[in-house]
């Protein structure tokens, strides 16, 4: 990505974050398809060692975790995200930074999570995932979310190029989506073995398609959409899928 490009995506989030709130992202943490992730990989994750949500946002996996009984500390590159979550909850462990050159020590930590994150980079998900391996001990848990281009996705995008109309990325934000085979691959690749490749969230992918699948507040589901979603979960589970989760441990070091 280049450095252009890569900062006014980084402004694009500090933009988002500004009329975010943690009590709306905690709402969110409450919701059926969270659960369907948070409900799953809290169960790989090291009692011991230091868990690091990369690019945290307002904190509020964190704090969950936290509440589960995890050493969790925060980074982010958006500060204002960081500040938000600060005076919201002050006891939280968080730190600016940014996920290719993260400030720790090689195999220091026990946990490294990445929520929707590195699709945001125009160089791929490969430098980021290099730099989690080093941080990771030999053997610590990597978890991570991507979006997946599932049907809608493909309709968007190909409903777009027969208007002829802008990609779906822009000129100020960079978003793109990864196969589970592409992600396979890259983890492999950064020195991860691969433990668990999970299809989720397939009622936001609904929720994309608007009305009747939108509901009343902050990215809010219907019953009609999470109903759908459920079915869709077993009879469909890839093409419509809207996030990968996927659980790998550390397998080797890439200096090696």
């Amino acid at each position: 990505m280049s450095d252009d490009l890569y900062d006014r995506t980084r402004q694009s989030w500090e933009d988002i974050w500004a009329g975010a709130s943690v009590q709306a992202e905690l709402e969110v943490m409450s919701q059926r398809r969270t659960w369907e992730t948070l409900g799953l990989y809290p169960r790989y994750l090291p009692r011991e060692g230091i868990i690091l949500e990369a690019g945290c946002g307002l904190g509020t996996v964190i704090m969950k975790l936290r509440e589960m009984g995890f050493r969790t500390i925060g980074l982010d590159y958006a500060e204002r995200a960081l500040r938000t979550a600060r005076a919201y909850d002050p006891a939280l462990s968080l730190q600016a930074g940014d996920v290719h050159a993260l400030p720790y020590r090689a195999s220091s930590l026990g946990g490294y999570l990445s929520f929707g994150v590195l699709e945001h980079f125009a160089h791929g998900v490969g430098p980021a995932l290099r730099e989690a391996n080093r941080v990771l001990m030999p053997g610590g848990t990597l978890v991570l979310t991507i979006p997946y281009p599932n049907v809608v996705h493909r309709l968007v995008r190909g409903k777009r190029r027969l208007l002829r109309q802008p990609a779906l990325t822009d000129a100020d934000f960079y978003e793109s989506a990864y196969t589970q085979h592409q992600l396979s691959a890259a983890l492999q690749e950064a020195g991860f073995e691969i433990v668990l490749v999970r299809p989720t969230s397939h009622s936001f992918t609904l929720w994309g398609l608007g009305w009747p699948f939108r509901g009343k507040g902050y990215y809010r589901t219907t019953r009609l959409a999470d109903a759908l979603g459920a079915l869709l979960r077993r009879v469909a589970p890839w093409p419509f899928n809207f996030t990968t989760l996927l659980i790998a441990r550390k397998a080797r070091d890439l200096g090696e």
